[in-house]
């Protein structure tokens, strides 16, 4: 990086950096089970390769490298048979460990005939993949907690799905942005809080809605505010626990904002809501309610993804005080990029960081209120 030099003040230059040539360590999530568990294989692009998954006859989910060892064809494109997936090409069987199972026209399977077979968890409805380029086992403290208590009522996940073209980090960066929930997302936020630890990041935030960015009326399931415990358990995968605040009620749900890597420029990103069914609200109503909430977070992700697609990646943010520990959440998140042995303390020790939320939100209540009173005025003027 150089600078260049203007009346004797050095000008700061963006150091754009490049995106790591390795994938994060961690359980990545895939899908929704009950889309994934339909007796066919499914392509997966992830990682820099391609996966095949597919439900053995127990109903069990695999997943294995999608490339046939044989003569390289594509296992997504075949069929489950028992307990294997058979290549279109030439009909070679892998099971879910990744040996070779049957070969119809061959005398005998060759010995060294094995693929290679991804450790798979199913939690909640959902899939999940670990990932680790030591090749690790994925150890029992960073497993994907569970997402609701017994005897709670929850409608099904209602779950999207986009390919974005640009470095996974950028979704991680949110977690400190309080200010882009007011400028991006048209929300208000009042309190914002990090705590870095372990494998876990978490943010907790309480918001408002924007009085100036009044939704129309026909969008029913438009919230008034929310609070929010948002946490990543490792490197991409985060469970939110999100109260809405509506005029009339307040509705528990969670929020999973997910993604893995296609490629280190390109990546999926899915998320995905049920809501906590209570007396009042239940049954097909509570689902309804879900989806349409579902589609007021689509609007927020959207946003996100028209900042993403337009912006360039920068290693060295200039920031001031209210834009939160940057760089400590990127310190954190190094740590699923390096070898195990290579962590350190600061990369996983207990960080906390609360916002002063005093000065952003007197400066966002002067803009709220201005721009009413423009909006007022240009009413008046047009009557």
């Amino acid at each position: 990086m150089t600078a260049i030099e203007t009346d004797s003040e050095e000008v700061r230059m963006i150091d754009a950096g490049a995106a790591p040539t390795r994938f994060a360590r961690g359980w990545h999530c895939v899908g929704l089970t009950r889309d994934l568990n339909d007796g066919k294989p499914h392509p997966v692009h992830a990682f820099g390769t391609k996966l095949v998954v597919f439900a053995d006859s127990q109903g069990e989910l695999q997943v294995l490298d999608a490339y046939c060892r044989h003569m390289g064809g594509d296992l997504s494109q075949g069929e489950v048979k028992g307990d294997s997936v058979a290549c279109p090409f030439h009909d070679w069987r892998w099971n879910g460990k990744g040996k070779c199972t049957d070969i119809p026209y061959a005398r005998r399977v060759p010995p060294l005939a094995r693929t290679r077979a991804w450790t798979t968890m199913e939690k909640d409805g959902l899939v999940f993949v670990w990932h680790d380029p030591e090749g690790n086992p994925p150890p029992p403290e960073v497993t994907i907690p569970d997402m609701s208590q017994p005897g709670e009522e929850w409608t099904d996940w209602v779950w999207k799905s986009i390919t974005i073209d640009t470095n996974c980090r950028e979704i991680i960066d949110n977690v400190v942005d309080m200010a882009h929930f007011f400028y991006v997302h048209y929300g208000f936020p009042i309190k914002f809080k990090n705590i870095f630890e372990g494998h876990v990041a978490t943010q907790y935030y309480e918001g408002v809605g924007r009085e100036d960015m009044k939704r129309p009326a026909s969008e029913k399931a438009t919230p008034v505010g929310n609070d929010s415990v948002a946490a990543y358990y490792g490197p991409s995968f985060m469970v939110d626990e999100l109260k809405y605040r509506y005029p009339d009620f307040d509705i528990d749900s969670i929020l999973i904002n997910c993604h893995y890597p296609i490629t280190p420029d390109k990546f999926v990103l899915m998320y995905g809501i049920k809501v906590k069914q209570t007396d009042e609200i239940r049954g097909e109503e509570a689902q309804e309610l879900a989806t349409s909430m579902a589609s007021y977070i689509t609007i927020g992700f959207e946003q996100d993804v028209a900042i993403w697609k337009n912006k360039t990646r920068i290693e060295n943010p200039l920031l001031c005080e209210e834009d939160g520990p940057v760089y400590q959440l990127r310190r954190w998140y190094e740590q699923f990029y390096v070898d195990v042995a290579d962590i350190t303390p600061d990369m996983v020790n207990r960080f906390e960081f609360e916002m002063d939320t005093t000065k952003p939100v007197a400066a966002w209540q002067r803009e709220v209120a201005e721009n009413i009173e423009r909006r007022t005025a240009a009413a008046a003027a047009s009557n």
